[in-house]
């Protein structure tokens, strides 16, 4: 049985704005780790950071694009857009007036869901009408699914339709490895911690093997992806109140300045500056800052002026 926390329309000075939490249904998990959908009715622009979350992401627009500038790639337009894994920052921009629905996926269940290798996904917002033309006979594409979607009166209506094609798809595509499944989980579960020989190791594959089966169905290779992971338990206990010597000792960098740098070759920021603009109630006026992940400190809110859209644009710490 499908769960699902309505926000609500809300109003906030600056206009209205609506977010709904679905989870998928129990036979999509923890392949499917959530459904997300939003309304935004604001009278101007809106700008938010995002930082690498170790997730696939399918961005499922119903009208209005997103205008989203990447650390190293050129600034592109979608409506709809899938992201693999990634280990630099991005930043989206609407109008004001943006909705649709936003699915986070395990990337080891994005492998069998899109039936496409996950390196061609990592590191990039892509078109899915280029990205995933609908490889499976019968299977309609991504844009043909946003606009049903939009069709429908309720979330809860939506998010069911999403069950049906997900569960659809996860069925004609192919199985990803369970020894690939098992070593992500244990670097899931470590934050990153567990050296890569080890993890080869503990999954009967050599480190080559590992490697190209993560390239493969994850994404990023295994070093990658810890880099991934140990960030946000890193952006965890920044945003929790520890400090930046405790968070680097315990998240295994070799000390503060370690942190700094891979704190900011990820995030566009500092620690310093992504605390302080967390804080920022000149960012924070209107709708609150929704985070990607439940209970994670994925995202800020920056200003909606200003020509640059890393560092330049955050708030001085």
């Amino acid at each position: 049985m499908k769960a699902t926390v309505p926000a609500g329309a809300q109003r906030c000075p600056s206009g209205t704005w609506e977010r709904v939490l679905g989870v998928p249904h129990p036979r999509l998990r923890p392949g499917i780790l959530a459904y997300r959908g939003f309304r935004f009715a604001l009278p101007g622009p809106r700008r938010r950071l995002e930082t690498p979350v170790p997730a696939v992401t399918l961005l499922l627009g119903f009208d209005r694009p997103l205008r989203v500038h990447h650390a190293r790639r050129p600034s592109v337009s979608r409506v709809c857009a899938v992201s693999g894994l990634a280990t630099t920052p991005v930043v989206g921009e609407h109008d004001g007036r943006l909705s649709g629905i936003e699915v986070l996926i395990a990337p080891w269940a994005a492998f069998t869901l899109f039936g496409l290798d996950q390196y061609e996904l990592a590191d990039q917002v892509a078109d899915p009408a280029e990205a995933l033309p609908g490889v499976f006979g019968g299977r309609s594409t991504v844009a043909d699914l946003a606009g049903a979607l939009s069709s429908l009166p309720t979330w809860g209506m939506r998010f069911a339709l999403l069950d049906e094609v997900f569960t659809r798809w996860s069925e004609q595509g192919a199985p990803c490895s369970a020894r690939t499944v098992a070593a992500w989980n244990e670097l899931v579960r470590t934050s990153g911690a567990v050296p890569v020989s080890a993890l080869a190791d503990q999954v009967g594959w050599s480190i080559r093997q590992l490697e190209n089966r993560f390239r493969e169905q994850i994404g990023l290779s295994p070093k990658a992806a810890a880099r991934v992971l140990r960030l946000q338990r890193a952006r965890r206990m920044l945003a929790a109140g520890r400090s930046q010597a405790e968070t680097a000792a315990a998240c295994g960098f070799y000390d503060q300045s370690h942190l700094s740098g891979e704190f900011r070759a990820m995030t566009g920021c500092t620690p310093g500056e992504f605390a302080a603009a967390r804080r920022s109630p000149a960012v924070t006026a209107g709708p609150p800052v929704p985070d990607r992940l439940q209970g994670e400190a994925t995202s800020l809110l920056l200003p909606a002026s200003g020509s640059a859209p890393f560092s330049k644009t955050l708030p001085a710490p």
